[in-house]
């Protein structure tokens, strides 16, 4: 159930980097750049996702088209809600493999977003809403949020409004924490609800100039504007090149994420 306002926090979350790549990963299929040749597993990427989770709630943010392969590959077999930032497909795709926690807990699904995604989901899963749904179908319950502040459970959430191109989008405060996915563009009131953030996750897709992403130089910028103590790349395109040539471009304190990394906050 959503609750507005405070509830009780607790006090170690641990964050897990389901995912760190673009909509089509690293690698692509078919192409033999130095990214996607690489040997080095910090330059497989699979879609931009992560789990938050403390000794009580487990939330993920985003299911790509991977999330299955991601729950497998973290061992997960609990999770308590699904938060999406927007209603594209490498963010949304893997909704319909939350069945298997269906059948695990015997509920149905928490579901946050804002309205817009909730409509565009029911219009990419028409079978899950369906009057006389299919038996083993996903089964769901739609929360709407809006701009303020959430909790699930005993997590609380701060969204942050983003633009995406033009599409806007949510990032999330937890705690002094903050994941700020698929964006270009922040405005600076939104910038304030970042005041104290310690860690920072920023998407960036490559180097060079893009209608709808941070760039690594856009990203590296915002990450010293915050001053968070460490920053944190992410949703990294095959076009960035090699993971240990580009670290060595971002400022001190940021770094690229990489698939199953995992913090404390």
């Amino acid at each position: 159930m959503i609750k507005f306002g405070v509830t009780k926090i607790y006090d170690r979350l641990e964050i897990i980097f389901l995912g760190t790549g673009t909509s089509q990963g690293v690698p692509v299929i078919g192409c033999k750049c130095a990214a996607c040749r690489s040997v080095d597993p910090h330059d497989n990427r699979l879609r931009s996702s992560i789990l938050v989770r403390n000794e009580k709630t487990t939330v993920v943010i985003d299911t790509g088209p991977d999330f299955r392969q991601q729950m497998l590959r973290e061992h997960i077999d609990r999770l308590d809600a699904v938060i999406y930032t927007h209603e594209h497909r490498d963010h949304i795709a893997g909704l319909d493999d939350i069945r298997s926690f269906n059948f695990l807990q015997k509920r149905s699904m928490d579901i946050y977003a804002e309205k817009r995604v909730l409509q565009s989901i029911r219009i990419s899963f028409p079978y899950v809403f369906a009057t006389n749904a299919y038996p083993g179908v996903p089964t769901v319950v739609l929360h709407e949020i809006e701009s303020r502040p959430f909790t699930i459970d005993d997590i609380r959430f701060t969204p942050i409004r983003m633009i995406h191109a033009e599409m806007p989008v949510f990032g999330f405060r937890i705690k002094d924490f903050a994941y700020l996915v698929d964006a270009n563009f922040i405005s600076a009131g939104e910038k304030k609800k970042l005041d104290g953030v310690r860690q920072v996750v920023i998407g960036a897709l490559r180097k060079e100039k893009h209608h709808s992403h941070f760039t690594l130089d856009e990203a590296a910028r915002l990450f010293v504007e915050l001053g968070a103590e460490q920053g944190y790349m992410t949703h990294i395109s095959h076009q960035m090149g090699l993971e240990k040539d580009y670290n060595k471009l971002l400022p001190k304190g940021m770094v690229a994420a990489y698939d199953g990394l995992v913090l404390e906050i």
